[in-house]
């Protein structure tokens, strides 16, 4: 296994997660809703930005690794159920929205994990689309963590609710984007 600074960003960004939800259950004595509030949001913004710039500094300085290609997903992965699971438990997200993101979740990843099985794993290469569905996910769930006036113009949620769906929307356009790529693969393999 290497180990380097993106694989160490990766790792950073999976060791945030407890703190992202541990801190929601701290005593009000020691922090206030408020104070939670923000620590949670701070903690995942960072993390979410480790997630470009491990990537990034991957590539740049020749460090991608097949390490890196599998835990950088799974971090991401990891880190959007567990805030969307704390959202859900202060019913700042729909059950819906949580089902839809997770679930797909669960379901590419089975995918990927079959077709690599059957050697066809470049068919459910991640895509612009799937790119496109984590970067609406890392920007809505901010926002909702965050759940207060901001500069003392407008409540998150006005824009993170808004965004949330829309995150769920890609993520459902990722699904069948993934699905479809496979499908002639598995109905090859299913009717033989």
């Amino acid at each position: 296994m290497p180990f380097n600074l993106p694989i160490f960003l990766t790792w950073l960004r999976v060791a945030t997660i407890p703190l992202v939800v541990g801190i929601f259950y701290l005593p009000e004595s020691w922090l206030s809703i408020q104070d939670k509030n923000l620590w949670a949001t701070i903690f995942f913004v960072g993390a979410a930005l480790t997630d470009w710039l491990d990537g990034y500094l991957a590539r740049k300085w020749g460090q991608v690794s097949a390490f890196g290609a599998f835990l950088d997903p799974v971090a991401d992965k990891l880190m959007v159920a567990a805030a969307l699971l704390v959202l859900l438990n202060f019913d700042r997200v729909g059950v819906w929205i949580a089902f839809i993101i997770i679930g797909r979740e669960i379901t590419i990843s089975a995918l990927r994990e079959w077709m690599a099985q059957i050697g066809a794993s470049r068919s459910v290469a991640v895509h612009f689309v799937g790119k496109l569905k984590t970067a609406a996910q890392l920007i809505a769930i901010p926002f909702l963590l965050f759940n207060d006036t901001l500069f003392g113009l407008f409540h998150t949620s006005l824009i993170g609710r808004p965004l949330i769906w829309v995150a769920a929307a890609l993520t459902l356009w990722s699904m069948f984007y993934y699905l479809q790529k496979a499908w002639p693969m598995i109905k090859a393999k299913t009717e033989l």
